[in-house]
């Protein structure tokens, strides 16, 4: 399986103003393009972490899915939450020929954990021998950053205000989070169940 994103937010989609709010950095002498790159990548790279350790995605983009097979022919769930629209299902053939699947035959069932593309039929179409199969889906619990929670909101605010204040620090743990950002992302993580098919 290979997920990759296939539209990147602009510049003009991330808080930068509400990051140098937050941070309370002063303003004036042209030092606000100065310094909106260097804020504009810890929100990516707050937006980033948060997107991991939860499994939604915060703001619409449009990502592609790509399997040798079906996990579960009854129905294919999607690594990321909410999907907003199934965009295209593409065969794969060994050949490498490609042929788009009618969207008659598929459809979407929306979840805010685990989204599933199913067949409209009994089974989704067979993916040949050595070939594969794309599923083109977007995805985003907000269009735009008003448009988010206020609890993610502000994790995401709060992650990229702690990257910036120990951007120079090499010392934090793997994987380490504040403790006020994990609390606030907590109710939005997908909860894990071993064994069992699809649901």
């Amino acid at each position: 399986m290979i997920l990759i994103e296939k539209t990147e937010l602009p510049d003009e989609a991330l808080p930068v103003a509400a990051l140098r709010a937050h941070l309370r950095l002063g303003t004036g002498l042209g030092e606000e393009s100065l310094q909106a790159d260097v804020l504009g990548g810890f929100l990516r790279a707050a937006m980033a972490a948060i997107e991991a350790r939860t499994g939604k995605v915060l703001l619409e983009r449009q990502f592609l899915l790509t399997l040798e097979d079906w996990r579960d022919p009854v129905g294919q769930p999607l690594p990321v939450a909410p999907v907003t629209a199934l965009n295209a299902v593409v065969m794969k053939d060994p050949d490498g020929q490609e042929r788009i699947i009618a969207p008659a035959l598929y459809r979407l069932v929306p979840d805010a954990q685990r989204p599933l593309l199913r067949p409209v039929a009994a089974l989704l179409p067979m993916v040949p021998t050595g070939g594969g199969v794309q599923i083109d889906f977007s995805a985003g619990l907000a269009a735009a950053w008003p448009g988010l929670p206020a609890d993610l909101r502000q994790a995401v605010l709060m992650l990229a205000a702690h990257y910036y204040e120990y951007r120079d620090d090499t010392a934090l743990g793997a994987g380490c989070m504040p403790f006020g950002v994990s609390s606030l992302i907590e109710r939005y993580r997908t909860v894990r169940l071993l064994g069992g098919g699809v649901p």
